[in-house]
């Protein structure tokens, strides 16, 4: 539930035409203008242009051709999904607007928040009624000041009983309340007996304007003889990369000898911040390549190199830690820059990753306006449609993509509502994983069974995660 996302500003499209065929009839009709604008600027930027057959520069021999083809699709919002290149399995994240004024403030972080996250989880032996978990509280914003804490059970929004159908809309609503109830595992490892009762509390939430530092927790655990850092990083976010910086100089004044990064809620951001994350890891490969962004064949003489750094944009020497080995958690809602994390640095060291299997999101976004260069200046004023559809996709060094069914973890451990565990906390189940790892010791807690019948409901929409380039 993130509350600050960015504009992006991705391509420059110079010597853009905004015309297709030798015949010189460009008139296109005003009801398929929209459609006009959709088909001619995915035909330019798409990702996955050359896998749709519709958007071939060939495709259409004559305008009546081309105008049959639009008028074929109801709609403007009918056309880009035909358009798009295997909803289902590839790309899951495209997105239409009819309005870019509302998408705008959306990406800029003109949004409302209560400072709480969830997870939601089917009641067990049911397929249809939901019950939700606090993941996180924010700290100083309404759910924080209601004493909301992670790991509590609801499972009722404004005393209606969630299931399958209403879960997702009842917390868009600016203000609501959520019944808390309990978890009963019935002090067993199966799901199967595990029940939900009815408390006594109930706790309402009010949305407001709220911006999240996406620094949500580090510290410094004493394993032994040696010194572990912990980092709960929530999104990457280039405003708070001197913050970030500051804290890996904490890491390196007292020695650290390994470092887990916990991403299990970070679904995107800054490509330009990944890449200094990066950097702060190791420090050792500067000036080689973290990320390669590629676009597709029309666009790909803008592929760039993202390499290691030693400064950030303010000429800020980096912390580096120089470490040949780090642990990255992970979960359902790790995407776009933590996925580009996980596979970047696993090329140059070893990445032990604990938790959940991965989104399978590394394509960034760039908002597509109706206009001559498709940018925000003299878009058409006809009409407020635009695109937010995959543009190009980051590669590790040895020109790797993240699976689309995501990065599969090497120790395997969801949370489990019965034991969400305190962030931070050596007993947290994912941390204590991963410290266990570092000890030599670990096993998994639960069978694997167990943990895969226990995956959330959550569904990220394309706004949560969105990579972009400054």
């Amino acid at each position: 539930m993130k509350i600050k996302f960015k504009c992006i500003a991705i391509v420059v499209l110079m010597g853009f035409s905004y015309g297709c065929f030798e015949d010189g009839d460009d008139n296109i009709a005003a009801g398929t203008s929209i459609k006009d604008f959709v088909w001619k600027a995915m035909n330019v930027v798409y990702l996955y242009k050359s896998n749709v057959n519709d958007l071939s520069n060939d495709r259409f021999a004559t305008n009546t051709d081309y105008q049959n083809y639009l008028n074929s699709n109801e709609t403007p919002e009918a056309l880009f999904e035909a358009l798009i290149y295997d909803r289902e399995n590839i790309d899951r994240f495209s997105y239409i607007t009819s309005n870019y004024f509302e998408l705008e403030q959306q990406l800029s972080g003109i949004t409302l928040n209560n400072g709480a996250e969830f997870n939601f989880y089917l009641v067990p032996g049911s397929t249809t009624s939901v019950f939700g978990v606090v993941r996180l509280v924010h700290p100083n914003s309404s759910a924080s000041a209601a004493n909301l804490s992670r790991g509590q059970v609801f499972n009722k929004i404004n005393n209606i009983v969630l299931n399958t159908s209403n879960f997702s809309s009842l917390v868009t609503n600016n203000s609501y309340s959520l019944s808390l109830a309990i978890y009963d595992d019935n002090d067993t490892e199966t799901l199967s007996d595990d029940q939900i009762f009815d408390g006594d509390e109930t706790i309402t939430l009010v949305k407001e304007g709220y911006e999240e530092n996406p620094i949500f927790h580090t510290a410094v655990i004493d394993v032994n003889t040696e010194k572990v850092g912990y980092l709960m990083y929530n999104s990457f976010v280039n405003e708070f990369d001197s913050e970030l910086n500051v804290v890996f100089g904490d890491f390196k004044s007292q020695n650290i000898s390994h470092l887990i990064l916990d991403l299990r809620y970070n679904s995107g951001g800054s490509v330009q911040t990944a890449t200094a994350l990066g950097s702060m890891v190791t420090g050792q490969f500067q000036n080689q390549v973290f990320t390669t962004l590629k676009y597709n064949e029309t666009l790909e003489t803008n592929n760039f190199d993202y390499n290691f750094i030693n400064t950030l944009s303010n000429d800020e020497i980096i912390n580096s830690l120089n470490l040949d080995k780090v642990y990255i958690l992970t979960s359902n809602r790790s995407a776009s820059a933590s996925e580009m994390m996980v596979n970047s640095l696993k090329s140059y060291i070893e990445v032990v990753q604990v938790g959940g299997q991965t989104v399978g999101k590394s394509q960034a976004s760039q908002i597509i306006y109706d206009s001559a260069n498709l940018g925000r200046e003299n878009a058409n004023p006809g009409h407020t449609y635009a695109l937010l559809p995959l543009i190009a996709i980051t590669v590790n060094k040895n020109d790797e993509t993240v699976p689309p069914s995501g990065i599969i973890p090497t120790i395997n451990l969801l949370e489990r509502p019965a034991n969400y565990g305190i962030i931070g906390d050596t007993e947290e189940p994912l941390l204590k994983a991963a410290l266990e790892d570092i000890q030599g010791s670990n096993r998994l807690a639960f069978p694997s069974e167990i943990e895969m019948s226990q995956n959330d409901l959550n569904v990220l929409n394309p706004l949560e995660t969105l990579m972009y380039i400054e």
